[in-house]
């Protein structure tokens, strides 16, 4: 039997009408699993730079909605769940670069550690925002998932105590919101939210290393791998993204 190349999975039409129009939501939920898996497998077994960044565009390129149709409703520590996760922080961060830099500069001064894992570039403007979330979802195809969802949670966990340092303020000052702007009890409801969302991320990766220890190991498989410590093995694995 020859083993053919895994050529890099995206989203065609056969995998988002397996979870379109309803049905039974155990069905959705492996339709969900196997489209995470899928994508991260064929990310992972391409060394291909195109690949990286088709996965890195693939909300620009498929829509948030199709993303939310596949993976919203997935288990929030799950493969699926975690990846959701991840495409509304980074598409909030593209639509609202200068918000984003704002609320991280401001959290970083409460939450150091975070700021060092998250990998902002200081000082964190729009364009080191944007790159940071590109290049923490760009670690699904050539970093350790894991750590990807790590470093993702890490982001939201300083993103969210800027937001509510932000809401604070304003509320003790009884400055007027800019346009657009939820008010301080909203916005504190916000990062309550988003703190949320980081400590799902963190569970998904704390899931992905327990499935690693569990595995029984083959000889030639690498215990500093990635998430499933074999690369394409097939057993890898909004205001603001708050969605928890």
């Amino acid at each position: 039997m020859v083993d053919h190349p895994r050529r890099p999975a995206y989203l065609g039409p056969a995998a988002l009408d397996a979870v379109r129009g309803g049905g039974d939501p155990a069905l959705r939920e492996e339709a969900a699993q196997t489209t995470a898996r899928l994508l991260v497998d064929g990310a992972r077994g391409s060394d291909d730079e195109v690949v990286a960044s088709r996965l890195v565009g693939l909300a620009d390129e498929h829509g948030l909605e199709v993303l939310a149709s596949l993976w919203a409703d997935a288990p929030p520590e799950s493969l699926a769940g975690a990846l959701w996760r991840l495409f509304v922080l980074r598409q909030w961060v593209h639509a609202d670069p200068l918000g984003a830099a704002r609320e991280f500069a401001e959290g970083r001064t409460s939450a150091p550690v975070m700021e060092v894992v998250a990998g902002v570039g200081d000082p964190p403007g729009p364009d080191e925002v944007r790159g940071s979330v590109d290049a923490v979802l760009r670690g699904v195809a050539r970093g350790d998932v894991a750590t990807t969802f790590e470093r993702a949670a890490a982001f939201a966990r300083v993103v969210a105590a800027g937001r509510a340092a932000l809401a604070a303020r304003s509320s003790s000052v009884h400055e007027v919101p800019s346009s657009g702007a939820p008010d301080a009890p909203g916005a504190t409801l916000s990062a309550v939210r988003l703190v949320r969302t980081a400590e799902h991320l963190e569970g998904a990766a704390r899931q992905l290393r327990l499935e690693r220890l569990e595995r029984p190991r083959r000889p030639a498989e690498d215990p500093a791998g990635d998430a499933t410590g074999d690369a394409g093995s097939g057993d890898d694995e909004t205001s603001g993204p708050d969605r928890g």
